[in-house]
Order: C-alpha cells, then sequence, then structure tokens
C-alpha cells in the first residue's frame, strides 16, 4: 500500500543537493565508482555469491541476493530470508527511517553466549519501488565474523550508521568517515 505523507515528504529530500568529495578515487578495469551509483538507489540482483559468518559459522549464504547501490555507499547486500539461519535473529530495540526504503527493524544476532547487537536490518513493509527488499536481511559485515561477496571477504563501510560491502571493485570515497556528513 502507498504511503502517499511519507513518499511526498521522501521526494522533498530526494531534491536536496549533495556536496561532492574533492578527491574521487576513478574507477579501474572491473571496477565500478560510487559516485556513478543513483540516487535514489537502485536494486539489482547481486550476480555472485554472499555468505556471512557469525559464532564461527556460516549464518546466511545466497546465490540470490540483491544489491542497493546508492551515491557515496558501497553496496549494501539483502538475502531472502529463505537463505538466512532466522533461528539466530531476535527482534532489536531498534528503527530507522530510509526516505527510499522505509522503516527499517533492527536484529541481534545469538548464537550460545555470543551476541551482536543490531547487527543485521530488514524492511518489513517497504515502500513500493523497493518491495524486492520484502522478506530479505541485511547485515552490518562490521558486527558479524565475516562477510564475502564472490569469495572475497569485504571490508566494513565506515562509520557506525553505514552498512555497506566494500569490495576490491568498488572504488570511493565512502561516506560514513569522518568529514563526509554533507555527502
Amino acid at each position: 500500500m502507498p504511503r502517499s505523507g511519507d513518499e511526498a515528504s521522501a521526494g522533498r529530500l530526494r531534491r536536496q543537493p549533495r556536496r561532492r568529495p574533492e578527491r574521487i578515487v576513478p574507477p579501474g578495469p572491473g571496477q565500478e565508482s560510487v559516485w556513478d551509483y543513483p540516487r535514489p538507489p537502485r536494486v539489482e540482483p547481486a550476480g555472485r555469491p554472499v555468505r556471512v559468518e557469525f559464532a564461527g559459522r556460516p549464518i546466511a549464504e545466497s546465490v540470490r541476493a540483491l544489491r542497493v547501490c546508492e551515491t557515496a555507499g558501497p553496496p549494501c547486500y539483502y538475502i531472502p530470508a529463505g537463505d538466512v539461519r532466522t533461528e539466530y535473529l531476535h527482534v532489536g530495540a531498534s528503527e530507522s527511517f530510509c526516505e527510499w526504503k522505509g522503516t527499517a527493524r533492527y536484529w541481534t544476532l545469538r548464537h550460545g553466549s555470543l551476541e551482536s547487537d543490531d547487527a543485521a536490518w530488514s524492511y518489513p513493509e517497504p515502500f513500493e519501488a523497493f518491495e524486492a527488499l520484502r522478506d530479505t536481511y541485511a547485515f552490518y559485515p562490521g558486527r558479524v565474523d565475516a562477510c564475502y561477496v564472490g569469495g572475497e571477504r569485504v571490508r566494513a563501510q565506515p562509520g557506525a550508521y553505514y552498512g555497506g560491502w566494500i569490495t576490491s571493485d568498488v572504488t570511493g570515497p565512502f561516506k560514513g568517515g569522518p568529514g563526509s556528513e554533507d555527502w
């Protein structure tokens, strides 16, 4: 069901200009620059297998993952619920709002005595344009043991808020670090 009030507000936010960093790293062969990603974001098939590990074991593995690409950030990977060990996920206390995707619910990972608060998020009722994200989970690489794309271990996006996965085929600079607040 469309949420016209929320989407109208989001439309105003979308039109606000964004500052760009002074030094954008040019992509080399086989690479993408996050500064060529669109705003609003694009959802597309990941095109490679992804894996998330926690407590020394895989908790998510998929060849059906989606990636969301948005200006200034490395892609976030969304894994279908059927490819996630959801018994380790417990509803967290946090929520946030994305101007394009809607309200995000956060999830705590628990296995035995190990716990990672707000290690994952989902969009239970995404806005219509991001319906593909319904019944998927995204994970913060810095809050789990490891995340992989096509066998490559990813690095976490800088900062505590964003959950992008940095691989060798993506160039920045990436929002989230000091000095990137206006990007």
